[in-house]
């Protein structure tokens, strides 16, 4: 199935409603879009000493993809496949600190680099070993403290992060802690790309939250848009808190209450002035999402202000309506619908991305 998104707004139809209830298509944007995309990994120090170990399960239920995270002696980070290349057993099952990393059903053993270095009783095994042997190694991008790793990228992040920095680089992320009592998971009832056409408008800010509302500048809320990245500006509204920016930056001399970074296709990056909230759009199913929220504050003083208070409510009211859409979209009688061209950009922004992915599969 092909989608045809018109480039040009004023006259474009959303994607079809076939697009959310079509498990084919489900499957299709799994192997087509989240297999040659970046996914969020977390912070460096998930392995901060050499000779750590993190296993984790990429996007488990969808991906489901086993991924080890190894910090080598000499300082360097690795993103493997925590797949044995003998039989296919798991390599590391838990967090470890360890030299080298050895398979328990056989004792192949692996540098942490991923290079596999022995394996008992293969002495009469010919042509052995090459190279499909090692761990397979997963490209991984540093931001600031930020890891990102891809299964199969096809297009480069740097050029997003070129995007974030230009507005956010003069912050130190490296200062940026996790606040755990702020990080929750969410389950939303509703197609994930729902989830996130929702996210990339204000058209619904003054319709869905009151709060909110009340702390952004509706009239003067701007929407941004980059190749595999696209920003949304939130402006304060009277004396809510704000950016100190450098003389030096883009946007000195203006009062902006929130940036929000959507990444191509789930990953979403929301500075306040307190920090950061970093958002993972995770499929489950057609009609089941999970949404992680990750807190990274910088400036406790300004926490519960303005735009970046009450996330809880703003986000159980933006569940409440995706999960309305949910139920629109599986009527036999919705069959897609227009952009508005002043609010909108960014949801169209998404479905000609999600259709060019789609029909340039291979």
């Amino acid at each position: 199935m092909n989608f045809y998104i018109e480039s040009d707004i004023t006259k474009a139809f959303t994607l079809p409603a076939s697009f959310y209830r079509n498990p084919k298509v489900f499957e299709a944007i799994k192997n087509d879009i989240f297999y040659k995309s970046w996914q969020w990994v977390g912070h460096e120090n998930l392995v901060e000493l050499p000779q750590q170990q993190y296993p984790f399960t990429l996007l488990d239920g969808y991906l489901t993809e086993p991924v080890v995270l190894t910090r080598d002696e000499g300082n360097h980070v690795h993103c493997l496949s925590n797949v044995c290349t003998h039989r296919g057993n798991l390599v590391v099952a838990q967090n470890s600190n360890t030299k080298k990393l050895i398979c328990g059903y056989h004792g192949r053993r692996f540098q942490l680099d991923g290079t596999m270095e022995h394996m008992p009783e293969f002495k009469e095994a010919q042509d052995f070993p090459k190279p499909c042997d090692n761990l397979y190694k997963f490209p991984l991008c540093h931001w600031g403290p930020f890891m990102f790793m891809g299964l199969n990228p096809t297009f480069n992040i740097d050029a997003v992060l070129e995007v974030m920095n230009e507005r956010i680089g003069f912050l130190p992320l490296h200062d940026f802690k996790l606040d755990e009592s702020r990080s929750k998971e969410y389950m939303v009832h509703a197609h994930w790309a729902l989830y996130c056409d929702n996210y990339l408008e204000g058209f619904h800010i003054p319709f869905v939250h009151d709060d909110l509302n009340k702390a952004l500048d509706y009239s003067n809320y701007e929407t941004l848009l980059f190749d595999h990245v696209n920003l949304q500006i939130g402006y304060a509204q009277g004396s809510e808190e704000i950016f100190n920016f450098p003389e030096s930056h883009i946007d000195h001399g203006k009062s902006i209450a929130a940036y929000y970074f959507w990444v191509f296709p789930n990953m979403m990056f929301n500075f306040y002035p307190w920090g950061l909230s970093v958002n993972i759009v995770h499929p489950l199913g057609l009609e089941s999402t999970k949404v992680s929220f990750q807190s990274y504050v910088y400036d406790e003083s300004k926490l519960d202000k303005g735009a970046g208070s009450g996330l809880d409510k703003v986000e159980l009211e933006d569940e409440a309506v995706v999960e309305g859409v949910q139920k629109g979209v599986n009527s036999k009688f919705y069959k897609a619908g227009r952009f508005s061209p002043t609010r909108e950009k960014g949801v169209h922004h998404f479905h000609r991305l999600l259709a060019r992915f789609l029909n340039s599969r291979e």
